[in-house]
């Protein structure tokens, strides 16, 4: 069996445009036959010539044509067609869904392409670029609206130590530890991201000055407190927090930079 002939919109154009001018001569030509047929003037009841208002030629179609919609979803082969048209409406159809679903399936693999881009090599957390993407949005938040928020820079403790008695990949255990003991502390629009090596933070919005230290001791003593697992071994560490609120600063760097600044006089104070 023959297979029809793959779809083109010039192809179709030209097919169905060749059917409806035929089919309108045909129409004409009756049209002109059923005018001679009829004797007599004009029936008393038309209405006035001013009153009449012509057909655009662009809408006026014989009245046993069936003229497809403008619109692609509406497009659809009519029974009456020819079968190399309807051949050819079907098989444009079938092209333009799987068109359809490529375009989804790009779509998604830029989303986890964005995705990938935006997270820790390691950790489940924003790398420094993402974070600070986050952090700049804040800032502009908080100048428009005039929002309080804070940001929170944790320098871990330890971790040297962790790294040199049990090897890197217990480091990585430590630094992943860290990062799910932040995310589960943080509320939904807040936003921790690991900024490099053992150190992180956290943009607290919606927040002061009062309520983010208060959150600094809470995660500061959990982190004390608590341990991970690493090859059978419960291990600890811990880390200091700095804490900066928003105060109109010139860059998401310069922000970032003084709750480093505010976390190095914590570390030096308690030694």
């Amino acid at each position: 069996m023959e297979k029809p002939a793959r779809a083109t919109t010039a192809s179709m154009q030209s097919l169905l445009a060749h059917y409806f001018e035929s089919n309108a001569s045909e129409a004409t030509a009756l049209s002109t036959s059923d005018a001679g047929s009829v004797s007599g003037p004009p029936s008393a009841m038309s209405a006035p010539h001013s009153e009449t208002r012509p057909k655009s030629p662009e809408t006026t179609a014989p009245p046993h044509i069936t003229v497809p919609a403008a619109s692609p979803s509406s497009l659809v082969a009519q029974p009456d067609w020819p079968p190399a048209a309807r051949a050819l409406i079907d098989s444009l159809m079938r092209e333009n869904e799987s068109l359809r679903e490529q375009l989804q399936q790009q779509a998604l693999h830029l989303q986890s392409a964005q995705g990938q881009a935006d997270s820790d090599v390691l950790t489940p957390t924003l790398n420094r670029r993402a974070f600070l993407r986050e952090v700049h949005r804040a800032m502009a938040d908080c100048r428009r609206y005039g929002e309080d928020a804070c940001l929170l820079y944790l320098d871990m403790d330890g971790f040297k130590g962790i790294n040199d008695a049990y090897g890197h990949s217990a480091g990585d255990a430590a630094l992943i530890y860290v990062a799910e003991t932040l995310n589960a502390s943080v509320r939904e629009g807040d936003s921790v991201g690991r900024i490099g090596g053992d150190e992180f933070a956290i943009l607290l919005r919606h927040a002061d000055l009062k309520s983010s230290r208060i959150k600094a001791m809470r995660l500061e003593a959990e982190l004390m407190m608590g341990t991970f697992e690493y090859g059978g071994l419960y291990l600890k560490t811990g880390g200091s927090f700095g804490v900066r609120a928003y105060a109109a600063q010139a860059s998401a760097e310069a922000w970032l930079s003084e709750a480093d600044a505010a976390m190095f006089l914590v570390k030096k104070s308690s030694r």
